[in-house]
């Protein structure tokens, strides 16, 4: 569900001219709505099967965690093979020390690799491995560039590699190489 997130992103660049930003919401209660910004009061029926409630929930949960996760990146550039997104680094993905956190920069690795794979209309891809280099660190506020390739693909299996830089000076933050196998058309 994310990376449909993140491609919807790309989809909506394409038909537009600039870059695309991923609104922040403003006034977001997770506890309180359903990821778009409307009121939800849990535990009344509303006429609705417990099945479909709880179906609401998990896309509640997915909104919340895409919001968590991607709220802020750009993507700049969608092309077959490639993509590239910018985010500037929010303090909610820092650790104590106020550096981009670790598993900050395996979820962009995770989203980005597998978004530059991913086919519109065909089940998501699953990934199969995932090896991440951290070559730098990235203060808060500072302003990454995330590059995805596709490095190849054999059958169902795809390989990509994802760079993180820093885009004011081009140091190197990580680079990680994704695997993954998914459906072909």
């Amino acid at each position: 569900m994310v990376i449909c997130f993140l491609w919807d992103q790309a989809q909506k660049l394409l038909g537009e001219s600039g870059r695309y930003l991923i609104p922040e919401p403003e006034n977001l209660d997770p506890l309180s709505c359903d990821g778009r910004g409307k009121k939800v009061e849990y535990g009344k029926s509303q006429g609705i099967p417990p099945t479909k409630q709880r179906r609401g929930r998990e896309r509640f949960a997915a909104h919340f965690y895409e919001d968590f996760a991607l709220r802020g990146i750009r993507v700049d550039t969608v092309q077959p093979g490639f993509v590239s997104c910018t985010l500037t680094v929010p303090p909610r993905l820092t650790d104590r020390s106020g550096n981009l956190a670790k598993g900050a920069v395996a979820n962009l690795v995770d989203e980005v690799g597998a978004a530059v794979v991913h086919v519109e209309g065909l089940p998501m891809n699953v990934s199969v491995d995932m090896s991440i280099s951290f070559l730098g660190t990235a203060k808060l506020n500072d302003e990454l560039e995330i590059t995805s390739k596709v490095l190849g693909q054999r059958g169902s299996y795809s390989g990509t590699i994802v760079l993180v830089r820093n885009k004011a000076t081009g140091e190197l933050i990580a680079e990680g190489r994704h695997s993954l196998f998914g459906k072909k058309k």
